[in-house]
């Protein structure tokens, strides 16, 4: 029972970190043209750094791997007993209310493991192909996970278990990546497959509206 109060205070900070990242990375305000639900979206792309990573077939993520094309990118790991499951299933159910999209404009799915040193890439691979054979998995070392997160402003923590082992606590926000490999918006939770379609769409009709 002890454990309870100490996640529930780590979950606390990660709640607080999140929240400066938007304060920080969303400012100024967006354009009060577009209303949306739960998306936070950014006034312009924030740029992304190439990202040290690797896929669940082990190739390298490279530098263009968001360019031309739209991605939700979350941030997880296989052992999440909660969040990461109900969060993955719920991106699959998005994509299937998003199939009457041109295919250009159809999200990618990315899952980034916070948890490098368990989430090989056939661990990786097996976990997010369940929910949906496109989704992809990435995951590196320790160092290249921690700048992955950081250019993402993801908070995660590892949390050591009284019966032994660990979990992690991690932020839950889903980042929808446009073309031009920037982030343009933050969808934050609680999560919901409708209302996340309905944001995708004007997100996606805002920044192409040009």
């Amino acid at each position: 029972m002890a454990l309870r109060p100490l996640r529930i205070g780590i979950l606390a900070i990660v709640a607080f970190a999140a929240g400066l990242f938007l304060a920080r990375a969303f400012m100024p305000a967006p354009s009060p043209q577009l209303k949306t639900e739960r998306a936070t979206v950014l006034p312009s792309p924030r740029a992304l750094p190439p990202l040290g990573l690797t896929d669940q077939d082990g190739r390298p993520l490279g530098a263009d791997f968001f360019r031309n094309r739209w991605t939700l990118v979350f941030f997880g790991f296989t052992n999440c007993p909660d969040i990461c499951p109900t969060t993955l299933a719920t991106l699959a159910q998005l994509t299937r209310q998003l199939t009457d999209l041109p295919v250009t404009q159809r999200p990618a799915v990315l899952m980034v493991s916070v948890d490098p040193e368990r989430d090989d890439a056939e661990r990786l691979k097996a976990y997010v192909k369940f929910f949906d054979p496109s989704f992809t998995g990435a995951t590196g070392d320790l160092q290249a996970v921690a700048a992955a997160a950081a250019a993402f402003g993801v908070p995660y923590a590892k949390v050591s278990l009284p019966e032994g082992g660990y979990t992690m606590d991690h932020g839950s926000g889903v980042f929808i990546v446009g073309p031009s490999g920037g982030i343009v918006a933050y969808l934050s939770g609680p999560h919901d497959a409708a209302v996340m379609a309905r944001d995708y769409r004007k997100v996606v009709a805002y920044v192409e509206r040009d």
